[in-house]
């Protein structure tokens, strides 16, 4: 009896042994089952299914044409720039009242869509019509009409930026200082998206293959700052050298720094400069001076990381990411050049707009949003956009005392031509950036208006300053004279 006792112990020992791998593999699926279930649930309470839905890359989305008429995109104060005409026989056009205006801003409806047309498609593809007509569409086998997106542009200052700008290839970009709100966006050479098809076939052609006409120079086009890099350089010799005031340097026209030649614009000799004569005047022999002995240049890197060099700018569309690649294993003949904006550094016109938003906000920088909120077809609103902060990326003392230089570039420097003397008042940084090595150059004007308590932001970048004479604050002061025009009526 205990030996037979014995031997079925040893049975059940084994059998259990084997069945140890289903139990596990059971257990397994339980839990599996249990996750799944519970992420289901998470999934529908905290509503991501529409997140999911309003993705750009689902392509559930294009089933909702079946259903809905692709709604309408306008300015905020109702200007139509895109709409759907529909005619007799139900055939549906997506139509740009004014074309090539607002043509990289707005983007297109084909081709895999781009700009607001791509960003917002999920949202133009709804629709809150009231019930009445929507059971009276339902009955009738009508399409619903869509939702429309209400954006920040501002037609009259788009239109002047583009006036402004003329034939010149370049880009402007224009925010409220306090809010992030973009006013314009413009980008010269444009096109018309009522012609997508033919613009499409061009630059997929042999001959158009190096076009840029789709290119959205406003926040994908990289320039070298040129003078408008000046800022940084000045606020980080600021920052290490908090007895600043008593700078010094005499300016010849021309000088020999770290082994490289250096001359300001036409070798002008500015004599002796304090820190605000140098910006002002944007006497390169000076900031030289300044980048190669007075600056420890591992901080200067950091200040300009700080200020999102080589970093993901806060905003939502299509952008290139701006760099700056100096550091204190460098060469040392690198400092020269980098510290006065040329060299190895690039920025976007977007990203050069939001350091000059965040010097006049006091260091805080706003998220830059293109899109006011959403209205159905009735105009009913339906959500809006509140605008948020990224928080400080510049500390509040150095913008104060950054603030009255820049002022006095456009009272007594190099943006006075154009801007000194207006009925309002402005603090910015012009910027001349050689593209090439036959002194050819682009010309660049960053700044904000109303400088005590600051109404818009403006980056300008023209293209080929040298050969059209167009300069970036000729365009920022047309743009300046249209806001305060408007808003004086």
């Amino acid at each position: 009896m205990k030996a037979f006792l014995e031997k079925e112990r040893e049975k059940v020992k084994k059998n259990q042994l084997k069945n140890k791998p289903l139990v596990l593999m059971t257990y397994m699926f339980v839990l599996i089952f249990i996750g799944m279930f519970g992420y289901l649930i998470y999934f529908m309470v905290k509503d991501d299914t529409e997140q999911v839905v309003a993705n750009t890359s689902n392509k559930r989305q294009d089933s909702f044409e079946k259903f809905v008429i692709r709604g309408d995109i306008i300015t905020s104060d109702g200007v139509v720039l895109a709409t759907t005409n529909v005619d007799e026989e139900g055939n549906e056009t997506r139509y740009y009242p004014y074309g090539s205006l607002f043509a990289h801003t707005v983007g297109y409806d084909s081709y895999g869509r781009s700009g607001i047309e791509l960003s917002e498609n999920f949202d133009l593809m709804r629709s809150h019509v009231n019930i009445v007509s929507k059971v009276g569409n339902d009955l009738g086998s009508d399409k619903n009409p869509g939702d429309t997106v209400v954006t920040s542009l501002d037609y009259n200052l788009q239109q002047t930026a583009a006036d402004a700008l003329g034939g010149a290839k370049g880009a402007v970009i224009v925010l409220e200082a306090s809010t992030g709100r973009i006013l314009v966006m413009y980008s010269n050479p444009t096109f018309d998206p009522n012609d997508i098809d033919n613009v499409w076939a061009d630059v997929h052609s042999e001959e158009g293959s190096t076009s840029t006409v789709l290119l959205n120079r406003a926040t994908q086009g990289l320039y070298a700052p040129g003078s408008t890099f000046k800022i940084i350089t000045l606020m980080e010799y600021m920052k290490e050298h908090p007895d600043y005031e008593n700078y010094r340097h005499t300016c010849y026209g021309s000088d020999i720094f770290n082994s490289v030649s250096i001359r300001c614009s036409n070798s002008t000799a500015h004599g002796e400069l304090d820190l605000s004569g140098t910006l002002a005047h944007s006497c390169n022999t000076s900031v030289a001076n300044i980048g190669c002995n007075e600056l420890d240049i591992d901080s200067l890197r950091s200040t300009a990381e700080k200020l999102l060099y080589n970093s993901e700018l806060p905003y939502d569309g299509e952008y290139s990411r701006s760099q700056f690649k100096l550091s204190g294993e460098s060469n040392i003949s690198e400092i020269p050049q980098t510290v006065i904006g040329q060299g190895d550094t690039l920025i976007t016109p977007l990203h050069n707009a939001l350091i000059m938003q965040a010097i006049a906000n006091g260091g805080v920088l706003m998220k830059p949003y293109i899109v006011d909120g959403i209205e159905n077809a009735d105009g009913v609103p339906l959500s809006k956009n509140k605008s948020k902060s990224c928080g400080s990326i510049i500390e509040p003392e150095v913008t104060r005392e950054i603030i009255p230089m820049l002022q006095q570039v456009v009272t007594d420097g190099t943006a006075s031509q154009y801007l000194g003397g207006k009925p309002y008042t402005v603090a910015g940084k012009t910027g001349t950036a050689e593209y090439d090595n036959n002194g050819n150059c682009n010309s660049w004007f960053v700044g904000f208006s109303d400088v005590d308590d600051p109404d818009i932001v403006i980056s300008v970048i023209v293209e080929d300053y040298t050969t059209n004479q167009t300069s970036g604050t000729y365009v920022a002061s047309k743009v300046f004279d249209a806001y305060y025009n408007n808003t004086n009526q």
